[in-house]
């Protein structure tokens, strides 16, 4: 975890109910998650064997435990876990490594909160090394703070990573803003009780109460994230 924030200090955006927003990285602010695929497709085909499609929406948002061993299971592909995470780390810092593509709307949202002094945290289940290469382009000035999954004992679906986020920021986790593109990145924020904005990128993600689904990130801004939070009484 890397933070330029300590743990006491929290600044309430503009007086607002909006603590904090947090924000995953690979499909919500970075158009990355067809690279992960690729990649694992890429990887298996040199080992002798084919990934199903379906499978793709089992290891999306996953952290990279749970996605090589789901896959390594399914194959029968003569690798180690640890070989495969790996392999599949330093393939897509390679892909990455000169540029990462913003999603539609990114760019402006981040200019944005920046410029309102919103406390923000990018929270990934990917490594660090991945996160520290994608801030390269994101712009690591923009983020008080990042957790990365091999920072935490449990990363996403469970609480952890949010929970990390928001207690560093000095945030109540129902005063923060979370937004992610999977089912699984909406779970962790959910069971840490964050309020969740799903911006789908692969695979879909259920309405359900209190969460708010939308089309991407260009239907987001911060007044729109502060009117998602109810305040403390």
């Amino acid at each position: 975890m890397t933070s330029t924030v300590p743990a006491s200090v929290a600044r309430t955006a503009d007086g607002h109910a909006l603590q904090a927003v947090l924000l995953d990285m690979d499909g919500t602010l970075v158009d990355t998650e067809g690279f992960w695929w690729e990649i694992e497709v890429d990887v298996f085909t040199e080992l002798g064997h084919r990934l199903e499609e379906s499978w793709r929406d089992v290891v999306v948002g996953g952290p990279m435990t749970r996605s090589a061993a789901f896959l390594i299971e399914s194959t029968g592909a003569a690798i180690t876990l640890s070989e495969l995470s790996v392999l599949l780390n330093e393939r897509f810092e390679a892909r990455i490594a000169d540029q990462v593509p913003l999603m539609p709307g990114a760019e402006r949202l981040l200019a944005e909160l920046a410029r309102h002094n919103v406390p923000t945290a990018l929270v990934s289940a990917s490594h660090r090394s991945v996160i520290d290469r994608v801030l390269r382009t994101l712009g690591r000035e923009r983020f008080a703070l990042s957790v990365a999954g091999d920072e935490v004992v449990r990363t996403k679906p469970h609480p952890d990573p949010y929970l990390l986020a928001a207690h560093t920021l000095g945030a109540h986790p129902s005063r923060c803003a979370v937004i992610e593109d999977t089912a699984t990145g909406v779970a962790s924020a959910e069971a840490a009780g964050c309020r969740v904005v799903a911006v789908p990128s692969v695979g879909t993600i259920a309405p359900a109460p209190g969460r708010t689904i939308v089309r991407s990130l260009e239907d987001v801004d911060l007044p729109f994230l502060r009117s998602i939070i109810t305040p403390m009484n």
